[in-house]
């Protein structure tokens, strides 16, 4: 037997240089350092985008309040606090922190008023945009404003144009009734075959809001009417 032993120059293969070891600490710095780059281009991002987003949503609630009230004149924004409808906000509390509602005007006349609402669908939330009129107890329109539903079926409460048009010159509270089933009253709306949870969404947003505003509504419109 050889006493001659495995290493460099006899053949064996030489042994793998054992990795370098990173220091902890310069780990945690390289890592902060990119999460504060990072954090840094998404707030930049936010707010150099910000007032573009803003200015769109307004642009699609001015033309939504617009077609639910049928092209008023002008239209105010009342803000729901304490109980009542006021149109000069409370000191110290900014809009986006109360429920607004837009009253429409053609000439000096009150025309109606257009209010938002939601309530979770069948995927996500939905919300709406309605105009109402309290003299007569009757819907002016009804424009879905947002709404993840299902593409086919559940957007049809946005896309069919035979469901949405029911809503005008219906009379609350709604009923939603299976297609075939109306007997004719104002309060009735068809739903949607394959979309009736998303229907009934719709149905159970302006009830709930109206069953909660309604009174409120009223009392500011007798006195606008004046």
């Amino acid at each position: 037997m050889s006493d001659v032993q495995p290493g460099p120059g006899n053949g064996a293969p030489p042994s793998a240089p054992e990795p370098p070891q990173v220091e902890s600490f310069r780990l945690l710095r390289t890592l902060a350092i990119a999460g504060a780059i990072a954090g840094f281009v998404l707030v930049f991002v936010y707010e150099a985008t910000q007032p573009a987003i803003l200015a769109y949503k307004a642009e699609v609630l001015r033309q939504s309040i617009q077609e639910v009230l049928k092209a008023p004149d002008r239209y105010d924004t009342l803000y729901v606090h304490d109980g009542r409808l006021t149109l000069e906000l409370p000191d110290g509390v900014s809009g986006d922190q109360l429920e607004q509602v837009y009253l429409g005007y053609l000439g000096q006349q009150p025309v109606g008023f257009a209010i938002a609402s939601q309530k979770a669908g069948f995927q996500d939330i939905i919300k709406v945009i309605y105009g109402y009129d309290p003299r007569t107890n009757s819907l002016l329109g009804m424009k879905v404003l947002e709404s993840k539903e299902t593409p086919g079926l559940g957007d049809k409460i946005e896309k069919d144009s035979s469901f949405v048009n029911q809503f005008d010159g219906s009379t609350p509270m709604l009923v939603g009734v299976k297609r075939g089933r109306a007997t004719g009253a104002a309060s009735e709306i068809d739903m949607i075959t394959g979309a009736t949870i998303s229907s009934r969404t719709i149905i159970d947003i302006i009830n709930i809001s109206l069953e909660r505003l309604g009174p409120l509504l009223e009392n500011y419109g007798e006195v606008a009417n004046r």
